[in-house]
């Protein structure tokens, strides 16, 4: 009987190994994207700019974002959502009145940008030098997981600043959100190298 439930026991053994199952976690998937077709419209407002963005995006005016900086004036900000990335570029317009002025937006946009280090692996910045059309500024690429991976500034140095950054509505993790964030860059470079000041 011993000898009998020996046998029983290795056969289970031997059909239990004769198995090859890989067994080992599979990694963590993402839904797939569909994007829109590009397409562009003009931005034409009552404010002292205009420039191109993207037909699948809105623009309305921000009453509600509160912005720590002391010269902001609340009824300048707008936001251009991207409803099917849950994603927002929020601008800030503001009037230059004086070099100090100026002096302390620019400061503003290289902090504001630079509150993302805890969470970005780099910060990259590029010069936005369009002569012909007045507009000169700053545009910081932010790598990681930060809260916001792009922001910029363009300015005609005399009287307009306008200041941008985009955030997406979800918990900032680079890889499940960087097809979506390399999508909206290409609509934010449209945007700067179309934009134009008015006065």
């Amino acid at each position: 009987m011993r000898v009998f439930a020996l046998c029983i026991v290795g056969l289970l053994l031997l059909a239990a190994c004769g198995n090859n199952h890989d067994y080992s976690p599979k990694p963590r998937g993402f839904y797939r994207i569909e994007f829109p077709k590009k397409s562009y419209r003009d931005y034409v407002s009552d404010y002292p700019f205009t420039f191109k963005y993207p037909g699948y995006a809105v623009i309305q005016k921000d009453t509600q974002t509160r912005i720590p900086t002391k010269m902001l004036n609340m009824n300048t900000l707008l936001n251009m959502n991207f409803p099917q990335f849950d994603g927002t570029l929020h601008m800030s317009y503001e009037t230059i009145t004086s070099k100090k002025v100026f002096d302390e937006l620019v400061e503003d946009a290289h902090r504001f940008a630079f509150k993302n280090t805890v969470k970005a692996t780099d910060i990259d910045q590029g010069t936005i030098s369009i002569p012909q059309n007045k507009v000169y500024g700053i545009y910081y690429t932010i790598g990681g997981n930060a809260a916001s991976s792009v922001q910029f500034f363009v300015t005609d140095s005399v009287k307009n600043y306008l200041r941008g950054a985009l955030y997406f509505n979800t918990e900032p993790r680079l890889d499940s959100i960087q097809p979506v964030l390399n999508f909206v860059k290409q609509d934010i470079n449209v945007m700067i190298g179309s934009f134009k000041w008015k006065r």
